[in-house]
């Protein structure tokens, strides 16, 4: 009952979020919540430490882009080319990346990434350093006009929605007991006789598929895609996410998403805020040292939330229920 109640507390707040805050933000905020889900598939729950999930990301914007701007593709069509190149990209790299494991696994997946960002950059279709600008947001089923922020929200609300809970079944499945066997010891889950390469590539996938549509919605949303999105410095972001929110937590990623996008969009503010308040001029800088900020509660969370905030906070209200129920 407190579960359907705080489910129904969740969806009415998101519902009504955009009649209150900046709809292009929260927008902003939901792309990120599903990348950051789904990176978090892999690492959190198959144990793969992926640095190039920026490809599949950025590349993702860059194909949606194309299709709705130059090849005139309706909203839908260029969403599902979006994922589906992801998805096949995520297959490549994957069958590639999982033959290693460890650090060599991180290290070829970062490498075919940056491969993948020297092709977007020399591509014509992307515009190089200038980006794909004007992306046309068009009329989802030729009906609803997406140039409407609401209407907009609303399908990128469901969107991601529907890929959480996408994350939230495949955990809780058969599918996701083996990702977890072959995560805590990848050696047993062989002898029981699971082909583990076959699983990792599958979440691979899985895990490229949701990236690419979050990467499409956000270009959508913004109406542009840029080399920041293929970068591997995008690919260390939302690594931070799932950190500081918390590995292996379904909704420790969200948490992380908003707490990084919030001060890469607020920080401005925030450090004129904390001037305001201490006669401190030097918060004002805030706005331009993000990079510094985001550095140090990186470092935080390492050393004092090993588990994350939303793990931390699972572990707390783990250990208080059996000290009362002991």
């Amino acid at each position: 009952m407190r579960y359907k109640l705080g489910a129904g507390l969740v969806v009415a707040a998101l519902l009504a979020a955009p009649l209150i805050l900046y709809p292009v933000f929260l927008m902003k905020v939901l792309c990120f919540c599903l990348f950051a889900c789904a990176f978090n598939l892999l690492l959190g729950f198959t144990g793969l430490n992926s640095f190039g999930h920026a490809a599949f990301f950025g590349g993702a914007a860059y194909v949606a882009g194309w299709a709705l701007r130059d090849a005139g593709l309706p909203v839908e069509a260029g969403l599902v080319l979006a994922v589906l190149f992801a998805a096949l990209t995520g297959l490549v790299v994957g069958w590639l990346a999982i033959r290693r494991q460890g650090i060599y696994f991180t290290m070829i997946t970062l490498a075919l990434a940056q491969m993948l960002y020297f092709v977007f950059l020399q591509a014509k279709f992307t515009g190089g350093e200038d980006g794909l600008q004007g992306i046309p947001r068009g009329r989802l089923l030729g009906l609803i006009d997406l140039s409407q922020d609401l209407h907009l929200y609303y399908l990128v609300l469901a969107l991601t929605v529907a890929g959480f809970l996408l994350v939230v079944r495949a955990v809780h499945s058969p599918f996701g007991q083996v990702l977890k066997a072959v995560r805590d010891n990848e050696a047993r889950a062989v002898s029981l006789g699971f082909h583990a390469d076959q699983i990792k590539l599958l979440a691979f996938v899985l895990s490229a598929a949701l990236a690419g549509l979050a990467g499409a919605l956000k270009a959508l949303v913004l109406g542009f895609a840029t080399l920041s999105d293929v970068h591997w410095a995008m690919s260390g972001l939302v690594v931070l996410m799932t950190l500081v929110g918390g590995v292996g937590t379904l909704t420790g990623p969200v948490v992380g998403a908003i707490l990084i996008i919030a001060l890469e969009d607020k920080m401005g503010e925030i450090g004129s805020a904390l001037a305001d308040l201490t006669r401190i001029e030097w918060f004002r800088s805030l706005g331009d040292s993000v990079t510094m900020v985001l550095g140090l509660i990186f470092v935080l969370c390492v050393l004092l939330f090993r588990r994350g905030l939303v793990g931390e906070l699972v572990a707390w209200w783990q250990s208080r229920r059996a000290a009362a129920s002991g």
